[in-house]
């Protein structure tokens, strides 16, 4: 069978994981639940296989793939794997090639294309509510990284054919190679420069000062960034109109596109979340759970008031 491998980073899904155990809506009663197919126990198997072995500092310091097989009734999974650490494979990379769209400022992509919102995104949304609205655990669930790849290639060397493409592909790729372009790009959507500032607004505990804040600071983004936001905004409200199907509720889609809009991209956050001594892995899952919950707080607003002369440009700025 041929290799299936998450397009996910394996350290910011754990990251994520620490933060929300489980996808909400996953309920029923587990005595009326069928035993797991073949396929579900080889995934189980494979998972623990990556887990739950703890690795040794040798193991650590090779920087060699290391290749394995797991097989049950017939069925093989051949992985590849490789130890990468944290703080390497998190940092936002800026790409040499400023032609492309993958790792190239936002606004330089907008500028060339001559839109408010890239065409990338525009197109990634466009072909999933066209048939992934349905589709359980979208933008959960991992697409398959091969697909991805051949997306992020045809979007940066312009293909014309990529519409054709997306429309062959499994919407679960499609999802995750819009995923990948926001977690790729070398500044988050929501800026270095406020991120401490987004950080330390929704730890707010008086609700008008937190509002009020939380505004001010998103209507102080880039134009590009803010018009972005607000159409992506808008498309997971959209998902979510569906969650008793799709099983994303808006804290799942929180969960996944929080740290991949906020992330900074320095190495070092410059946010301070707790005035006690605690361990790295403790800081680092209570700065996801901040990530996470910026951007359940502006899913969670029925509406983004903006002063008139903002809403005018806006108005203008989402004909895209």
């Amino acid at each position: 069978m041929p290799e299936r491998m998450s397009e996910s980073n394996p350290n910011e899904e754990e990251s994520v994981d620490q933060a929300s155990n489980s996808l909400e809506g996953e309920e029923g009663d587990t005595a009326s639940r069928k035993p797991p197919t073949t396929g579900a126990r080889l995934w189980d198997r494979v998972r623990s296989s990556l887990l739950r072995p703890k690795l040794d500092p040798q193991t650590l310091q090779n920087k060699d793939w290391q290749r394995t097989v797991i097989a049950m009734n017939g069925i093989e999974v051949k992985l590849s794997m490789k130890f990468a650490s944290r703080e390497f494979s998190l940092k936002r990379m800026p790409s040499r090639k400023q032609s492309g769209v993958f790792g190239v400022k936002i606004n330089v992509v907008t500028k060339r294309e001559r839109s408010k919102v890239p065409l990338i995104v525009r197109q990634c949304v466009e072909e999933i509510e066209r048939r992934g609205m349905e589709e359980v655990g979208i933008y959960r669930v991992s697409g398959v990284a091969t697909d991805i790849q051949a997306l992020k290639a045809a979007f940066d060397s312009n293909n014309r054919d990529v519409s054709v493409m997306m429309r062959e592909m499994d919407v679960n790729a499609i999802a995750g190679t819009l995923k990948l372009y926001f977690r790729e790009l070398p500044e988050p959507l929501f800026t270095d420069d406020l991120y401490p500032n987004f950080a330390g607004g929704i730890a707010l505990s008086d609700s008008v000062a937190k509002e009020s804040c939380m505004l001010n600071l998103l209507l102080s983004l880039p134009e590009t960034n803010l018009v972005t936001f607000l159409f992506l905004l808008d498309h997971l409200k959209r998902v979510t109109e569906n969650e008793i199907i799709n099983k994303m509720s808006l804290h799942n889609l929180a969960t996944v596109f929080g740290p991949t809009l906020l992330r900074p991209s320095e190495k070092d956050s410059k946010i301070s979340l707790s005035s006690q001594p605690i361990s790295m892995n403790d800081s680092w899952s209570l700065e996801v759970m901040s990530q996470v919950q910026v951007l359940l707080y502006f899913l969670q607003l029925e509406s983004i008031p903006t002063p008139d002369s903002k809403r005018q440009s806006l108005l203008f700025s989402t004909e895209v």
